[in-house]
């Protein structure tokens, strides 16, 4: 969406990305935290909600495993798990899913609320991910240490092109 679109949608307030995974407690906290932390490098504005599409976990903190592997490298995931409503949708500038599943689920829930908002894959906004078509971020919940390492990368990877994105310096990758 063009930089004006973005404009219209948000009006006089900040925008708002919104960032989803299943569960909320792995992925989408931590690219939450990975947009929050390349948005305060850059000093653009900008407000950082994460949600899941279940509710198994709702009122639950960040994984220990996934907050252990975000601390190693200076990034600090904190909140508590939500269930992504039609209201975050309708709240929200873009919408970044973590893998297929979430981004049907989302579109889903936007068709029958009527949200506009764009919805997209979070590792869209990476060209390295883009140029090899590898758009999912793996769930990392039943794998091992590894697994919530390379999450983190994956995250502080897509997190640059969103904040350029919603900062109107990137073109919308379009949806995948």
């Amino acid at each position: 969406m063009p930089a004006d679109a973005r404009d219209a949608h948000r009006g006089d307030r900040r925008p708002v990305v919104l960032t989803v995974c299943l569960g909320n407690i792995c992925r989408s906290p931590t690219a939450e935290a990975a947009i929050r932390e390349v948005a305060a490098e850059r000093g653009v504005d900008l407000e950082v909600r994460s949600a899941g599409t279940g509710d198994w976990h709702v009122g639950s903190p960040p994984d220990e495993r996934m907050r252990t592997a975000a601390a190693a490298v200076d990034l600090v995931l904190d909140g508590v798990a939500e269930q992504v409503t039609a209201r975050h949708l309708a709240d929200a500038d873009l919408v970044v899913a973590m893998d297929r599943t979430n981004l049907g689920d989302l579109e889903r829930l936007a068709a029958r609320a009527g949200a506009d908002t764009p919805i997209r894959l979070f590792r869209a906004f990476d060209d390295d991910s883009l140029a090899r078509g590898d758009l999912e971020v793996p769930d990392p919940y039943y794998g091992g240490e590894q697994g919530f390492h390379e999450v983190v990368g994956l995250c502080r990877a897509a997190a640059a092109g969103v904040v350029a994105y919603l900062a109107g310096e990137r073109d919308d990758p379009g949806p995948r």
